[in-house]
């Protein structure tokens, strides 16, 4: 089985390409910085890695990234759009540069990466997309107007193509975790403890869960909060 997994140097995507190689998932990881894509795959053993430079901002990487995917491990059965680029301050000092770099990262490059890999994964017998979003995707926050904006817009992306593709049996998930223990949410949250955070463990645990389930149940989106933070809200 071949895992396709964007973001993966670090973070959430780190702790999820660990993860899938437990499980013995062929990896290809996206990214742009090629030694710490390199660390990753040097921390696994008893699976092919291929690591892939790509910049998500510009418009050709979606299929040049799947392309090499395909290339060198020969198919896709499991797709994990997991880069994400955050963006803090007020909306009046957003600019339109700002913004088109952020939708290019957040909604524009999973869009296009799903609509290249489509192909491949029709022919994987256990064809699974799980795209991850964010608490703003369903919430807003002050200061964070362009980057909830993007994670909204990928969370109506998710639910129209895992109707779109479920006649051919790929399904569809949507991860929107709180504030998970990495560099970016240090960044945009420093008001939370970092004893609060959600480890990216957690949610590689979230996706050990969907790859290895069975059954005739199915689960369309996960929110995970803080335990600190207010249950139901």
């Amino acid at each position: 089985m071949v895992a396709l997994l964007t973001g993966s140097s670090r973070g959430i995507g780190k702790a999820i390409a660990l993860e899938l190689a437990r499980l013995g998932y062929d990896l290809a990881l996206v990214g742009r910085d090629i030694e710490a894509l390199e660390k990753v795959a040097g921390a696994v053993s008893g699976v092919r890695v291929k690591c892939i430079v790509a910049d998500l901002a510009q418009v050709e990487s979606a299929g040049k990234l799947v392309s090499e995917c395909v290339q060198a491990l020969g198919g896709i059965d499991l797709l994990v759009n997991c880069a994400g680029l955050p963006q803090k301050g007020s909306f009046m000092d957003v600019t339109p540069g700002q913004w088109d770099e952020v939708f290019a990262v957040n909604a524009r490059a999973p869009f296009f990466i799903c609509q290249a890999a489509l192909p491949y994964l029709k022919k994987s017998p256990k064809p699974i997309v799980i795209n991850i979003s964010s608490v703003v995707g369903f919430k807003g926050y002050i200061n964070q107007s362009v980057y909830s904006s993007s994670k909204h817009a990928l969370a109506g992306f998710t639910k129209v193509f895992a109707k779109e593709v479920q006649p051919f049996g790929i399904r569809v998930h949507l991860i929107s975790p709180g504030g998970v223990a990495t560099e970016m949410v240090k960044k945009m949250r420093p008001d939370i403890y970092p004893s609060e955070l959600i480890l990216p463990e957690e949610i590689a645990e979230i996706i050990r869960f969907l790859v290895t389930r069975k059954g005739n149940g199915t689960i369309d989106e996960f929110y995970i909060r803080r335990y600190s933070g207010l249950a139901f809200d």
